[in-house]
């Protein structure tokens, strides 16, 4: 008899099929892949240790959705929102150029040890992104800065299919529909609610702030929102 797939086994083959996609943008814009990417045998490495760590079974889980990596951050590793320091900590290995915005992840690692620690977080959560490749453009500097998929019009469009291609697969991982929590309560949440409208995916979704707006506009109400999080994630 043939073994289930646990859900680890699904994350990293969705990730691996991932490598083998391609989509130009137009000029400025270009696409970060870490799954086909210079580094991409340390980033399957990676991937492999740190999910069959916390997801080796075949347990459903709620989902929660950023916008877009960031392309020095996860769109370099494809764990999303794992800090650098952490990810070398639990799978042993480094990828070189690898930064992340400390303030935002230490408010996603608070959220998650408040809740019970990395164990039963991950037992019970699936994070992703609404497209789970990283955008970059080149400014008129010439250097290359953070895009979301939602901030150009035609990008938005050529990106479409492959973000509810993407979001078809990973609903098969065994994703509870009840609910989809999405990072981002301003574009992020009205796009994601566009796509949710047409192909109805989730009974609901759950707006909550970018760590990066707390900690940068709202440091004074961190608390505030910490409790925003873990309430909405805590309720069934």
């Amino acid at each position: 008899m043939q073994q289930k797939q646990t859900f680890s086994d699904k994350v990293f083959q969705f990730d691996q099929e991932l490598g083998n996609v391609k989509i130009n943008l137009p000029e400025p814009y270009k696409i970060i892949n870490p799954y086909s990417g210079r580094n991409k045998k340390q980033v399957l490495q990676m991937i492999q240790i740190f999910y069959h760590k916390y997801f080796n079974d075949i347990n459903k889980r709620r989902l929660i959705l950023g916008s877009s990596p960031a392309r020095r951050g996860s769109a370099i590793t494809g764990v999303p929102f794992e800090d650098a320091s952490n990810l070398q900590k639990e799978t042993g290995i480094s990828i070189a150029n690898f930064h992340v915005n400390n303030a935002a992840s230490d408010f996603l690692n608070e959220v998650i040890d408040e809740y019970g620690g990395r164990i039963k977080f991950y037992y019970d959560f699936y994070l992703n992104f609404v497209c789970p490749f990283g955008i970059c453009k080149t400014n008129p500097k010439g250097n290359q800065i953070n895009c979301n998929y939602y901030e150009n019009k035609r990008v938005e469009e050529m990106l479409t299919s492959f973000i509810i291609s993407a979001l078809k697969t990973q609903i098969n991982f065994g994703i509870d529909t009840s609910v989809c929590y999405c990072i981002g309560s301003g574009q992020n949440y009205q796009e994601l609610s566009k796509i949710n409208k047409k192909w109805r995916f989730f009974q609901k979704i759950v707006p909550l702030e970018h760590p990066r707006f707390i900690t940068q506009y709202h440091p004074q109400e961190k608390e505030k929102y910490l409790h925003k999080y873990l309430d909405a994630l805590m309720y069934k």
